[in-house]
């Protein structure tokens, strides 16, 4: 079902809803329903009786971090906080996406939604409304150790929230002032305990893996449509992907994986017909024969990692937390990233291999000694002219290249916790640092598949009778509205990034009436 509007207040929001506010720009509006604002009043009243009854509030009456030691004259609660805005910009690097930028203020409303941080409806209204005016803050990816959470990067949105910095908006970049006034909305004036509620928490790190994940869904179906290409042009064995294999070994990603490779081979003709016979090719080499139990290992991660983000989005994690029946704050550390430190470096993982084999893949396609009968190179012009022409001969080292890269950034960004902030902040989780390497591993890993996809299709053209697999042959048709056959050679880098922006938007190649089952997902 098409998701037409995100309600905050009425329940967890799935991926999929964060996916269509960050993607898609389906509308966001906070529930109307009294329980809900009711929820998040009590809260806000709990916070303010522990002021007044001079109760410490972490970074509310206190210092920040280290800090906490000092106390604050209750005049000065109301003014204090705004310089969290200040001092915590010092990130660095390029900006995030958009999407991943949007996806991270959904899931901080979110949190505070969860009626335990103290916020007022007033606030969260307001980051609904930059979300609905797609005002965009402009955040760079760099700075965040994921524990006492996201705070640099958020503290890019905090303080366009209140109209400083800067953000895009209408297609430019400009000051975030600016894009208010053109946008009709004041700069928000904080409350006691709004700016901490705002940086102190996960949102950066889950919205880039809420994106990511998507993602990776859309690879996973070009990687097994690319496969089924491969195995018919290289003349492979449909029983390969026989479901007697999956039963003996029934992991639920494995038989999905061989069930759509076997679908895409479902032909007109006896099986036979289009098979390598030789006593040679018994077994096709395990790229294509374990492409089942490769992309497997991919389809059940993500079966638990939606989930692990899924839960992660909606909840509080927030630090300090108010809640009914309590005279004083809760200190923890929710904010501490490791679910989704350890979620993003699971993913890369599996992410790089299907690269690895597609990278295989495409070497069994272009080499001579090992396609069986097709053109070195996969050069389509014969004669004299064959000589002059290289055909996906670059392609292939590009594809090598950028396996490689992607091989590299699978080392665990977990691993590599660091102290810092006066040795406070003495075990962090790297979780955003994860969710950024999973990001580019996404990148990568769509652009070797975008190779292998055109490598596939330019063999299944040379080996011909694509026809008799109508399901494959349709999956053909599309791939050539977005690249052209090459025949003589030309440059074919615009060709990779088309196929490779199919593959992030809307997962080609896909099939009308598909749908993959996503076990454990919030409805």
């Amino acid at each position: 079902m098409e998701i037409r509007e995100v309600v905050i207040g009425e329940g967890p929001v799935s991926v999929a809803g964060i996916i269509a506010v960050a993607r898609r720009g389906v509308p966001v509006r906070l529930s109307g329903s009294a329980a809900f604002r009711e929820r998040m009043e009590r809260c806000r009243a709990v916070m303010y009786a522990a002021i007044e009854a001079d109760v410490p509030v972490y970074g509310v009456t206190t210092g920040y971090g280290k800090a906490c030691g000092k106390r604050l004259r209750k005049g000065s609660v109301l003014n204090g906080e705004v310089n969290l805005m200040r001092f915590h910009g010092c990130g660095t690097g390029e900006p995030l996406g958009m999407e991943e930028t949007r996806a991270a203020m959904l899931c901080r409303l979110l949190c505070l939604a969860r009626g335990y941080s103290g916020v007022s409806i007033p606030l969260m209204e307001h980051l609904a409304a930059f979300l609905n005016a797609g005002i965009t803050p402009v955040v760079p990816c760099e700075g965040s150790v994921g524990a006492s959470g996201d705070l640099t990067p958020l503290s890019y949105i905090l303080a366009a929230l209140g109209g400083e910095r800067e953000v895009f908006y209408g297609g430019e970049r400009m000051p975030a002032g600016r894009a208010l006034r053109k946008a009709k909305l004041k700069p928000y004036r904080f409350g006691p305990k709004e700016p901490l509620a705002l940086i102190n928490g996960t949102s950066v790190m889950t919205g880039i893996a809420a994106v990511n994940l998507d993602r990776a869904e859309h690879i996973l179906e070009a990687a097994i449509g690319a496969s089924a290409m491969s195995v018919h042009a290289l003349q492979g064995k449909a029983d390969h992907y026989h479901p007697i294999i999956g039963e003996a070994k029934p992991f639920p990603g494995q038989i999905y994986v061989a069930e759509r490779i076997r679908r895409f081979l479902t032909t007109r003709v006896k099986e036979a017909e289009l098979e390598a016979t030789g006593p040679e090719t018994l077994q096709d080499p395990y790229s294509l024969r374990c492409a089942p139990q490769i992309l497997g290992v991919l389809s059940d991660a993500l079966v638990w990692l939606r989930p692990w983000v899924e839960i992660e989005a909606n909840s509080a994690n927030d630090n300090p937390l108010f809640a009914e029946g309590m005279d004083r704050p809760l200190t923890g550390g929710n904010f501490y990233g490791g679910h989704i430190a350890f979620a993003m470096d699971a993913l890369k993982a599996a992410l790089a291999s299907v690269a690895d084999m597609a990278d295989r893949q495409v070497v069994l396609l272009v080499n001579s000694n090992v396609n069986r009968g097709l053109p070195a190179d996969l050069v389509r012009l014969t004669g004299e002219a064959r000589l002059h022409n290289h055909g996906f001969k670059a392609m292939s080292i590009t594809a090598s290249a950028l396996t490689a890269e992607a091989l590299k950034a699978t080392m665990p960004a977990a691993s590599f916790s660091r102290s810092s902030e006066s040795h406070n902040q003495d075990k962090v989780s790297m979780g955003t640092i994860a969710a950024r390497d999973a990001d580019r591993v996404c990148t990568l890993t769509e652009r070797v598949v975008a190779i292998h996809l055109l490598a596939a299709a330019q063999a299944c053209e040379i080996r011909g009778r694509i026809k008799a697999r109508p399901r494959l042959a349709s999956r053909l048709e599309d791939l050539r509205r977005l690249a052209a056959p090459t025949y003589e050679d030309r440059p074919m880098d615009a060709d990779i990034e088309a196929v490779a922006r199919e593959i992030s938007q809307n997962g080609f190649p896909k099939e009308n009436g598909w749908k993959r089952r996503k076990a454990g997902a919030m409805k």
